[in-house]
């Protein structure tokens, strides 16, 4: 007879969940599991509605990434419309996913996982968030706010909201960029590259200095790697004329495919469900579940892309590679690429804005329903985000399947948070410091379980121990 430890909720991610721990009748750990436990059914209720309607809808799914839905629904109905977007409408697509990323990114790591770090894991809980890392390190805590509030302006300036701009539309966008907002908004550049280049000195020291188990505990496995990949093996955040499809690697640098192209992810992607969770978990479909296990996001994008294209994130990433080798499998360093990518959005942000072919005023093409089903991609700042899309002759909705970034990281999840377990789980005791890293084991995926899961007020977190005879040995809760 087993015993199973509950953590419930998990805290200081996007959404609600918890997490179980088995342990076999010797007291060690036997598996740990990432339970969704809550169903919002945006596949099932967008049935019948317009597919023009899409984009604002699914943006909705999240407060955090609602760029990520909208790129994607307006993605997939370009191509029922069988449009091809204005030039000036691609740039500033592509600025608003940038914007995205960087203050997705700066979220995770200044606000959600950097006091489990920079104040430790024996931190007290309530000392061991925000606000204790504005008392102990005042400079990164304000630089991180100061990172996420310019990319919100930078998808105010563009969208006219920082939370679900309705500005990304079918064939385009609504309407171009002023050249006052351009200015303003490279005026700002670099002092996000000093905050930045703030973040990376003292992570990598951290690396060096105290992080070494973590390296190699936290989700130090080999697995496949799925993302988008530019022209030339470029690294890529969206769809368009740069974009050379989706590409598959294994943990040893062999490329398993490429060119992929969404519209057939069918044919290499299978979704998994289990009965524990709401959670799916895709995996690569000619491996089969267990060898198909993938991972998605910053790293998985850093490991597929030969270069960045951009001097100061190139350098950043010849560095990583050398941390961690040329596929890095150790999911800790999923901050660093974090922090790597808000380098490159940096860049590529300036990049764009310096051309004055992002002002143009043609920022959207008009059409006519011409397909009956479609498939939009886009990188969404957590990994991959498909929209599949099927109407009827009007243009209802007749079907629907999202295929969240999230879920595609389901299975390294769980055996992230097992590997954790089994390393720090010993004698039978729990602690206070283990709960903290199996949580920051989930955190470096950095998991939106608004995308798949909504729950209504929040559980109290509690850990119990139970013998192998059902009896309660022990328990930890956290209000």
């Amino acid at each position: 007879m087993g015993t199973t430890l509950t953590i419930d909720p998990l805290t200081r991610i996007e959404g609600h969940a918890k997490i179980s721990i088995q342990l076999d009748g010797d007291g060690a750990v036997q598996s740990a599991r990432l339970h969704v436990g809550e169903f919002r059914g945006f596949e099932a209720f967008c049935v019948g509605r317009p597919f023009t309607e899409m984009a604002a809808i699914t943006a909705r799914i999240c407060g955090i990434c609602p760029v990520s839905h909208l790129l994607a629904a307006s993605r997939t109905a370009d191509k029922l419309l069988a449009v091809t977007i204005p030039p000036a409408a691609e740039r500033l697509r592509r600025l608003l996913n940038l914007a995205q990323i960087l203050q997705s990114h700066a979220l995770s790591f200044f606000h959600l996982s950097s006091p489990d770090f920079l104040l430790g894991w024996d931190c007290a809980p309530e000392r061991r968030n925000l606000f204790g890392l504005i008392a102990d390190h005042p400079d990164l805590a304000r630089g991180g706010i100061r990172l996420r509030q310019f990319g919100q302006g930078m998808i105010e300036a563009l969208g006219g909201r920082k939370i679900h701009p309705a500005w990304v539309v079918p064939g385009g966008v609504r309407s171009p960029l002023a050249q006052s907002q351009r200015e303003r908004l490279l005026a700002e550049l670099p002092e996000m590259c000093a905050i930045t280049a703030m973040a990376l000195t003292l992570f990598k020291q951290l690396l060096d200095r105290h992080l070494g188990e973590e390296q190699h505990v936290f989700g130090q496995f080999p697995s496949l790697f799925l993302a988008l990949t530019g022209r030339d093996d470029l690294w890529e955040h969206s769809d368009g004329p740069s974009c050379a499809g989706i590409a598959v690697m294994a943990s040893d640098g062999t490329r398993l495919a490429q060119g992929l192209r969404e519209d057939d992810y069918p044919q290499f992607i299978a979704e998994a469900v289990e009965p524990w969770s709401y959670l799916k978990s895709p995996y690569y479909r000619p491996l089969g579940r267990e060898a198909g296990s993938y991972r998605v996001g910053p790293l998985a994008r850093l490991n597929l892309c030969e270069r960045i294209g951009t001097p100061w994130a190139d350098r950043e990433l010849l560095e990583l590679r050398q941390r961690g080798g040329r596929v890095v499998t150790a999911s800790f360093h999923y901050h660093l690429a974090r922090l790597i990518e808000i380098v490159a959005c940096l860049e590529q942000m300036q990049r764009l804005l310096e051309d004055p072919a992002i002002t143009e005023a043609q920022v959207r093409a008009t059409g006519r329903l011409q397909r009956r089903e479609a498939v939009g991609v886009s990188e969404a700042p957590r990994g991959t985000l498909l929209h599949h899309y099927r109407v009827d002759a009007d243009g209802l909705i007749e079907a629907v399947n999202l295929i969240i970034a999230t879920g595609q990281n389901n299975s390294a999840m769980n055996r992230t948070i097992t590997q954790i377990a089994r390393h720090y789980l010993q004698g039978g005791h729990l602690s206070e410091p283990l709960l903290n890293r199996v949580e920051a084991g989930i955190r470096c995926y950095d998991p939106c379980l608004s995308c798949s899961t909504h729950a209504a007020g929040q559980m109290p977190l509690q850990l119990q121990l139970f013998s192998a005879e059902g009896a309660l040995l022990q328990e930890l809760s956290r209000p």
